[in-house]
């Protein structure tokens, strides 16, 4: 049986300040949810306050990128042995965002992908259809050609430990969601993709949705089959509001 899981990505927000309120009300709501499991995942600068402010919590951190090697002349860039040493148990590789805005192709996803684990982490795969692709009748095409990168590089064992996030493209931050049944639609042929490899793994694999959920439409949607939790933009920036999707999780 799959836990559900919410994981909260503040993309580029937050202050000290600001996270230290927001930390402190996660930490008392999240003691109270014992069957979700709960993760922020946060800007480089401020990891070291999600580990001292989480540590002693159930909820988990983690990073939004990474790089695809250990080290070397790359200014500004992070390597995973470095998002260990602050105690990070997650992190998101090939967000939409990444590969929109910055080029970020499969392959170079799948290499991040494989740098996490190499260094103890859990990679969170982002998968996803722009609107043009989705209206084009390429969805499962594009879902599959940006997991098999994955899958052709580490093996289909790998996603043992692994998080896959499908998030349409469309959906993203711009108010719009996919429909329970749309989005159970993707999620089951990620399963089924994966099952392609290997069923065990297929079935044990935790599958987020990501795409403008609210506490309000998060209940229905998790409560589809193939649907085990959420990847969460803005909402969780809003105790609150991410804790009540947390609590539909339970």
């Amino acid at each position: 049986m799959r836990r559900k899981m919410v994981v909260g990505n503040w993309k580029m927000h937050g202050s000290l300040v600001q996270n230290e309120s927001l930390l402190s009300a996660l930490k008392s709501g999240a003691a109270q949810l014992s069957h979700v499991d709960i993760a922020v995942c946060a800007p480089f600068p401020y990891l070291a306050q999600l580990q001292q402010q989480l540590s002693a919590s159930s909820v988990k951190w983690g990073a939004q990128d990474v790089h695809q090697l250990e080290k070397g002349a790359f200014t500004g860039e992070v390597s995973a042995a470095m998002l260990a040493d602050f105690g990070c148990t997650y992190v998101i590789v090939g967000h939409s965002e990444r590969r929109s805005i910055y080029g970020e192709d499969s392959r170079l996803v799948a290499e991040k992908f494989s740098a996490a684990q190499q260094a103890g982490l859990i990679p969170i795969l982002c998968v996803g259809e722009t609107l043009q692709q989705r209206e084009s009748g390429e969805t499962e095409a594009v879902v599959a050609e940006q997991l098999d990168a994955v899958i052709a590089l580490v093996g289909v064992q790998a996603l043992r430990k692994a998080v896959v996030a499908y998030e349409p493209v469309w959906a993203i931050g711009t108010g719009k969601t996919a429909s329970p049944d749309q989005a159970q639609s993707v999620h089951a042929f990620i399963r089924q993709r994966v099952a392609g490899h290997d069923e065990q793994v297929a079935q044990g694999l935790v599958i987020l949705y990501g795409g403008s959920v609210k506490a309000a439409n998060a209940p229905e949607l998790f409560a589809k089959a193939d649907i085990d939790g959420g990847l969460i933009g803005g909402a969780a920036l809003v105790a609150e509001e991410f804790l009540g999707i947390c609590r539909a999780g339970q």
